[in-house]
């Protein structure tokens, strides 16, 4: 099933039945249920008696095996670390790193790979052997990729001549949150398909329904997004993420070297989201006089700002942009985060 918000973006694609196109580009911001709703248009059009709306029927022989992950005209390619994550099921994956780890196993050693984030060129290429069959059931064959963002630059030139020589029968379902980071050439060969962002309304009523209390707070936090503020909501760090957000309302007595012994075991990218948010806001306090992504703090938040000044300001912004650009590095966290809280302190200097 969809989610509510997404009835209007359902009808409006059954438009593109008649002339369906190749290649479908699902992009927009990142928690507002894209890979659901490619997932169950690809189950739409494998289904063997859909709707006339296109809702597929979840009876027939096709859904069955849907459903159960087994559909052979069906196809998900994710990165592997996101697909052992939630265990998904008919993913092309790459078969020469899974026969090296089993080697490995069978000799009695230990696995030291990591699984990739990237979707890599073998999985492409395992793809483009599942295209190159007919189908088993004499209608379409649907590849789900997801985030497309994530093809390295070997996989994406490997998609790309897919794309420009589209197999018949074969529909591919792109699911980005950064279409910015996809090749202009993957692009434009794919017919860009703009998801809605819910309402704040509909999405603080589907939060409600979930048993969420807070969710305005969340939704601000999260930048409108309700899957993600769902995800927060039970978010084992939140504590420290309220810990840290104290650090920062503190200004010029926030203790560097406190947050760097407390949130040395958290991932880099997850601070350094939470205090560039944080900055966002002190800058959007000082000049529209309203945050946006933690609105009850908004007091702390006016206070920081009347004591900050401007120049080291944009100084430490440029500092936390480069390090959002080696986050992912093996680097050590406890000197990352001393470093940057030191910064932030020296805003009030």
């Amino acid at each position: 099933m969809i989610y509510p918000w997404q009835t209007d973006d359902w009808n409006r694609l059954q438009q593109l039945r008649a002339h369906w196109p190749h290649a479908l580009l699902l992009h927009g911001q990142a928690g507002i249920g894209k890979l659901r709703f490619a997932q169950h248009l690809a189950q739409g059009l494998l289904c063997e008696s859909a709707l006339p709306n296109g809702e597929p029927c979840g009876k027939c022989a096709a859904c069955n095996w849907f459903s159960q992950g087994n559909h052979p005209d069906y196809r998900i390619v994710l990165p592997e670390a996101l697909a052992a994550e939630a265990g998904f099921v008919n993913a092309a994956g790459d078969e020469k790193a899974e026969k090296a780890d089993k080697a490995d196993a069978d000799d009695g050693g230990k696995k030291t790979r990591t699984p990739s984030k990237e979707i890599k060129i073998e999985q492409v290429r395992a793809l483009l052997d599942f295209c190159g069959v007919g189908s088993h059931r004499g209608g379409m064959r649907v590849v789900v990729l997801y985030p497309a963002e994530a093809l390295n630059v070997a996989a994406a030139n490997a998609l790309l001549k897919t794309l420009e020589e589209p197999p018949a029968g074969v529909v591919f379902l792109m699911v980005s949150a950064r279409i910015d980071r996809l090749l202009p050439t993957i692009i434009s060969r794919c017919r860009q398909w703009p998801m809605t962002t819910p309402s704040p309304e509909a999405a603080t009523a589907w939060l409600a329904a979930q048993g969420i209390d807070d969710a305005l707070g969340l939704l601000a936090e999260v930048g409108g997004a309700p899957l993600t503020a769902l995800a927060l909501a039970s978010d084992e760090s939140r504590p420290l993420r309220d810990w840290t957000l104290k650090q920062l309302a503190a200004g010029p007595d926030c203790d560097a070297f406190a947050c760097g012994e407390t949130l040395q075991k958290l991932p880099v990218p997850l601070v350094l989201g939470w205090l560039q948010r944080w900055m966002y806001d002190l800058l959007a306090q000082a000049t529209a006089g309203t945050p946006r992504y933690f609105p009850a703090a908004a007091s702390a938040l006016a206070r920081c700002a009347s004591l900050a000044d401007a120049h080291a300001f944009a100084r430490f912004m440029r500092t936390v942009t480069r390090q959002r650009a080696v986050e992912n590095h093996p680097l050590n966290a406890r000197l990352v985060f001393e470093e940057l809280f030191l910064g932030y302190r020296d805003l009030f200097v």
